[in-house]
């Protein structure tokens, strides 16, 4: 029989050998849902970091598209995910911030029903017109916008890039009509065709049809000049105050352990900070940016709060 003493240390004993035998995380494969379509900003900037997140994690990381709604469906299938990390969203601009006001009874909360596992990248647009436009900067484009008010077109692509233009209008006193697109490809074919007079474009996008002569490139949207092409200036420069800035992130669903964020949070601040990879990156337009959990969410409430407000001076209602 078993003394009283030996049943009392038994789960002692125990507790060490069960903790040995929790599997480190990751066992397996670890999927992100990027809520907009293959060939996207947002998929192209994960796409190339799949890669090194595989060797970092030493598990498969894979993407999975699940467009829909402005990235309301894909972000839907992580917030109703097994909450364990091995399935996150990709947050940007419009699902991670701009849907807050936008979207009528938003069925998910970007703060509240997520664990930010950390930030990835920002880039910025830019402001392009046709080569057969007689304006050659910043300056010269407002001026022509004075003269011909609400005959100049911008066209768009998604709802940052309208709030950055008409946000453009607000502050310089000009009026311009606002055509939409399908998406930014789209905005920025009517440019290169002249059958727009401007939009504010991706930045690679942007700079590869700028770089070849097909449209001219007059600033970046940027606070200061971007460092991918420091010789552009930035629309800051002409007009004071002026700021949009487009950024990416991922997060696990709500309730994630904090050992797993923390984990994840590490490897992708590895990898971030990988030469290979930042100049990877930086030939498409993104500057990589590493975060805590913690100071990426508090880089997304001031987004939501800052972009929401943007929405709102310029007009834009809920649907």
């Amino acid at each position: 029989m078993l003394h009283r003493r030996h049943l009392l240390a038994a789960p002692a004993l125990l507790a060490p050998a069960a903790a040995l035998s929790q599997p480190a995380w990751p066992d397996r494969t670890i999927r992100i849902i990027i809520g907009f379509p293959a060939g996207s900003v947002t998929d192209t900037l994960v796409r190339n970091l799949i890669e090194p997140l595989t060797r970092e994690l030493g598990q498969t990381v894979i993407i999975d598209n699940r467009p829909g709604g402005n990235g309301v469906v894909g972000t839907m299938a992580v917030k109703t995910a097994a909450p364990d990390g091995y399935t996150q969203a990709v947050l940007s601009v419009t699902n991670g911030a701009l849907n807050t006001y936008l979207v009528r009874n938003l069925p998910y909360d970007p703060i509240q029903d997520f664990a930010h596992t950390g930030f990835l990248a920002e880039t910025s647009y830019l402001l392009v017109v046709p080569n057969s436009s007689p304006a050659q900067n910043v300056a010269e484009f407002i001026e022509l916008a004075k003269r011909r008010p609400g005959e100049l077109t911008f066209s768009h692509g998604n709802f940052s890039s309208l709030i950055g233009s008409e946000r453009l209008c607000r502050m310089t006193g000009t009026r311009m009509l606002a055509v939409p697109s399908r998406g930014g490809p789209e905005a920025l074919t009517e440019v290169l065709a002249g059958r727009i007079d401007s939009t504010l474009t991706d930045f690679a996008a942007g700079l590869a049809q700028v770089r070849e002569g097909r449209v001219r490139a007059l600033g970046v949207t940027s606070p200061a000049a971007f460092p991918l092409a420091p010789d552009i200036p930035p629309i800051a420069a002409t007009v004071p105050g002026y700021e949009l800035n487009v950024w990416f992130g991922l997060a696990a669903p709500g309730g994630t352990p904090a050992p797993v964020v923390a984990r994840f949070n590490q490897a992708l601040r590895v990898v971030l900070g990988q030469a290979e990879a930042r100049e990877r990156l930086a030939r498409l337009g993104y500057v990589p940016r590493a975060m805590t959990p913690e100071q990426w969410r508090d880089f997304l409430q001031n987004e939501i709060t800052s972009l929401s407000r943007l929405a709102r001076e310029i007009g834009l209602q809920p649907s």
